[in-house]
């Protein structure tokens, strides 16, 4: 499918938070029509009236060939060639089940969910292959915080996927001057790498709120990317896509900005806040705490070490104190 092929084609964004808004948007420079969908009816009328997102992106101003819905059925209704799942891991398996009659199985699916399944630990490609009848399956991921790519920062991201078609659609529908996509097909080390920074950036934030200086977070990130090698080595993933965009490149960017969710986790929990109180400051917990729990069992039970993954667990269950965490794993080196 060429270049040509997507200018005329429709996508549906299943999904209309930060970052599937902002993936909605770029891709309405390379695709004709586009539409996303959300839970609410009236935030849909309400971005199809102001061509913005004020619940996520006040600021950001949404193309005219956005299309919002509440209704995916209505989405669906004249195919598009292409989905983009962007929501959160947690309710992705329940979601999957539930739309995946309206697939044919021709589309090309990429999902932008930086999470896991808690329990069964599945990636989010195995996940939506067992629920969806779709078997061209991509994920985008990479050091893309959604509030700068909105701007027009420069910025890249990773398509992974076995299928060279879904790599080359995922160049042609996200492809601009300001935002660089590249191909990968390891796809189980894209995936991890997109979950396990997500840990790494709430210790980031703890070091960062306890005053703990940049020889310390050098020393944090250092030890959490070795961290991530090991575990992702374990599960089959190429141990060079860590070193890559995909894993130092978005563990450098999501633990070093406030922008982040998991790293204002990390901070506030540094500062001695309640992790309720943090979340409610959020809006919803990131997947950052979610993940840690399921990867420290993980680990744990097969002998990986992964001491920074196990104080962030122990740290946003309340078993530890940020200072213990600190004390904690400056000892594990």
């Amino acid at each position: 499918m060429k270049k040509g092929f997507w200018s005329k084609s429709k996508i549906v964004v299943i999904g209309g938070g930060n970052w599937g808004t902002v993936l909605a948007n770029i891709a309405t420079q390379n695709c004709a029509e586009v539409h996303v969908v959300l839970r609410s009816e009236e935030n849909a009328r309400a971005i199809n009236s102001t061509r913005t997102n004020t619940q996520y992106l006040p600021e950001y101003k949404l193309s005219d060939k956005i299309l919002a819905v509440s209704d995916v059925a209505k989405a669906f209704e004249k195919r598009p060639q292409a989905v983009i799942w962007a929501l959160p891991s947690k309710v992705t398996r329940q979601n999957a089940k539930e739309v995946a009659h309206l697939f044919t199985g021709e589309e090309i699916l990429i999902h932008a969910t930086k999470g896991v399944e808690a329990g069964s630990l599945k990636r989010m490609s195995v996940v939506l292959r067992e629920e969806i009848p779709c078997p061209r399956i991509g994920v985008v991921s990479g050091p893309n915080l959604a509030h700068e790519v909105a701007k027009g920062d420069p910025a890249g991201t990773i398509i992974a996927s076995e299928y060279e078609e879904v790599i080359q659609a995922g160049h042609s529908i996200f492809g601009t001057s300001n935002f660089k996509v590249f191909g990968s097909q390891d796809v189980v080390g894209v995936e991890w790498a997109g979950v396990l920074k997500n840990v790494l950036a709430i210790a980031a934030g703890c070091v960062d709120a306890m005053g703990m200086g940049w020889n310390a977070r050098a020393m944090l990130l250092t030890g959490g990317l070795a961290e991530m090698v090991r575990f992702g080595g374990v599960l089959g993933a190429d141990v060079n896509t860590f070193l890559g965009l995909a894993g130092m490149g978005d563990m450098l960017a999501t633990s070093s900005s406030p922008l982040s969710r998991n790293y204002r986790i990390g901070f506030g929990l540094g500062e001695g806040k309640s992790l309720e109180s943090i979340i409610e400051s959020l809006g919803s917990v990131a997947e950052g705490v979610l993940t840690a729990e399921s990867v420290w069992h993980y680990a744990n039970t097969r002998d990986i070490s992964m001491p920074i993954t196990r104080g962030v667990y122990q740290l946003t269950q309340g078993q530890i104190t940020a200072k213990d965490f600190i004390r904690q794993t400056l000892d594990s080196y």
